[in-house]
């Protein structure tokens, strides 16, 4: 039997990401995983058309990898068949001019979900402990003290009635090389490859103490990393998909009563 691999660390725990295989699938097969990711997609519809019109409550959907780690598959493959006006996706690049003026988390705060919306960051604030750290764009003690502002910052989304669910999409680095080769061999995928992601390539084992710093630090009951095995892209769309679903149905959503009066509305020819 495959042994389990568990899915989200104990909050605030040392994270060892060599304790997490990338190829994991449990038990699951490629066929069962579809077919039960079908029957959760539908009832996310359900619990998104509650959560939009409830407008009580926020779900924030974190994702980040190392390159062709899956985050654009992942937002296209899983929000698939929810209503579009009820999600915003938001694709964190490198700072402008007037972000930068700012402190690191102000344009993160402007782009969470409000009450009744699914946000999705395609990148986030972490960027500010990863990319940040590895090329040594601020100092060490900067850097450092931005995991009790992240805490604090999620603390407050959560307090305001944010729910977070924070997606590490897990692959190894064989599994990148052949992305990046089907990027240069399909003409199709050619605009996805940049020659900047090599660079980065080689700077694969800084990444991953880097995250494995931000998993350790950043990784709390209120807002939870889930270090998802992401070699398999079915296997990796039906546990996000599964975990969505199962933290919506925690969050008490329904639809708001109607309106007083309604059985006794004639509607005029």
């Amino acid at each position: 039997m495959t042994k389990e691999q568990r899915l989200v660390p104990t909050p605030l725990s040392k994270v060892n990401l060599a304790d997490y295989a990338p190829d994991y699938k449990g038990e699951m097969d490629k066929a069962s995983a579809r077919e039960a990711e079908k029957a959760l997609e539908a009832r996310m519809f359900e619990l998104q058309e509650m959560l939009y019109a409830q407008r009580k409550k926020a779900l924030l959907i974190v994702l980040q990898a190392m390159d062709a780690g899956g985050k654009d598959g992942t937002i296209k493959r899983v929000f698939d068949n929810v209503n579009p006006q009820g999600v915003v996706a938001t694709s964190f690049k490198v700072p402008t001019e007037e972000e930068l003026e700012h402190d690191f988390l102000w344009r993160i705060h402007k782009a969470a979900p409000r009450k009744g919306y699914i946000g999705i960051f395609n990148r986030s604030h972490y960027e500010d402990v990863l990319v940040v750290r590895v090329n040594n764009i601020v100092p060490e003690d900067v850097w450092r003290a931005r995991y009790d502002h992240i805490n604090n910052f999620e603390k407050l989304l959560h307090d305001n009635g944010t729910y977070i669910l924070k997606f590490f999409l897990h692959i190894d680095k064989d599994e990148q090389k052949e992305r990046f080769q089907e990027r240069l061999d399909r003409p199709e995928k050619n605009w996805k490859f940049s020659m900047g992601d090599l660079p980065v390539r080689e700077q694969w084992d800084e990444y991953m103490q880097a995250y494995t710093d931000a998993l350790t630090f950043c990784n709390t009951e209120y807002a939870p990393w889930h270090i998802v095995p992401a070699n398999r892209k079915w296997y990796r769309n039906y546990v996000i998909t599964k975990t969505i679903v199962e933290t919506m149905e925690k969050m008490d959503l329904a639809f708001p009563p109607p309106e007083r009066g309604l059985d006794k509305v004639v509607i005029p020819d």
